[in-house]
């Protein structure tokens, strides 16, 4: 009994031996698991924290960035729109914008610039269009530029104000009106020029809302005798209007080139005449070939019984016979 007591207790104290080690070992372990966790968590951790702050620094420079030029763009807003409230300076862009127009599809020799007509004052640009007797009939085209009512109007519609909408809508209608009235007044005279003319107003937006003005387009066409146009609609009636000068150059081409097949046929006429002529000095001629040969073939008939001499002596005899009768001559 005592034998088995003493073994069991070598058995327990091999088997708490081992387990003490094994649980040395293994803390050990996982000492060195959790250090080598900790250093790749630490490392990790710190790479990702790195990289998220330079994109940080990199979006903070971005915003930066693009702040900076949005206080430029602003800048540059603020600078067009103090130029655009000078009346002088807007007229000078319109002006402009016109003319580059004008000059995509019309030649330099279909429209002139500030033309003035009967002493009045000068439009900006008139079509030169076909009158009677080979004269010239202007079409005034006068550009204006209404912004600060047409950007007043605009910012009452954002607001969504209806009486200010209609005060500024109003304000607005009388302006336009008053700048075709001055168009009608100062550059309309018939007959030196069209019964009409043409207002240009270098925004889409603008000439869209004077379309979406009740009455307004009519009233200025009708009443006033001028006719609204924005850039693209300002195209489209000068190549309609250059359509009619290729017509009318066809049509002065078709003329001359009828006058000039009426002088052929006279030229032809007269050929014929030295053509028939010629013809009839070729069948006298040909009368007189045909007569010698009937003759020819008579004698020929008449010496079909004389013997043929051989050709060498034939020459011979021939070439004396003509010196005989060179020496009669000069005797």
């Amino acid at each position: 009994t005592k034998l088995n007591e003493q073994k069991l207790e070598n058995i327990r104290q091999s088997v708490e031996t081992n387990l003490k080690t094994i649980q040395e070992e293994n803390s050990k372990k996982l000492e060195e698991m959790r250090a080598t966790v900790d250093e790749k968590l630490q490392s990790t951790l710190e790479k990702r924290i790195g990289e998220s702050f330079t994109q940080v620094s990199e979006r903070l420079e971005a915003v930066h960035k693009g702040l900076g030029e949005m206080q430029k763009l602003a800048g540059e807003v603020g600078n067009l729109k103090n130029v655009l409230s000078n009346i002088k300076t807007r007229g000078i862009m319109g002006e402009i914008q016109l003319e580059n127009i004008i000059e995509q599809i019309l030649t330099s020799e279909q429209y002139e610039k500030n033309v003035r007509i009967e002493g009045r004052e000068s439009v900006e640009f008139a079509i030169k269009l076909p009158g009677k007797d080979e004269g010239v009939v202007f079409l005034p085209i006068d550009s204006k530029f209404p912004l600060m009512e047409y950007e007043r109007l605009c910012e009452a519609l954002e607001q969504a104000d209806k009486e200010l909408v209609k005060a500024c809508g109003d304000s607005f209608e009388a302006s336009v009106k008053l700048r075709a009235k001055e168009i009608k007044e100062k550059y309309i005279c018939p007959p030196k020029t069209t019964e009409f003319a043409i207002m240009f107003v270098p925004i889409e937006g603008l000439y869209a809302e004077i379309l979406r003005r009740p009455g307004l387009f009519d009233y200025l066409q009708g009443q006033l005798k001028v006719v609204v146009s924005g850039p693209s609609t300002l195209s489209a009636i000068l190549n309609s209007i250059q359509m009619g000068f290729k017509t009318l150059a066809v049509e002065k081409k078709a003329g001359e080139v009828w006058n000039l097949l009426s002088a052929v046929k006279t030229g032809m006429g007269k050929f014929m005449v030295e053509l028939t002529k010629t013809k009839s000095h070729l069948d006298d001629a040909y009368s007189s070939i045909d007569r010698a040969v009937k003759e020819t073939n008579k004698i020929d008939k008449k010496l079909k019984d004389v013997e043929a001499l051989p050709t060498t002596e034939a020459e011979k005899i021939l070439s004396a016979g003509e010196g005989e009768i060179e020496d009669s001559s000069e005797s």
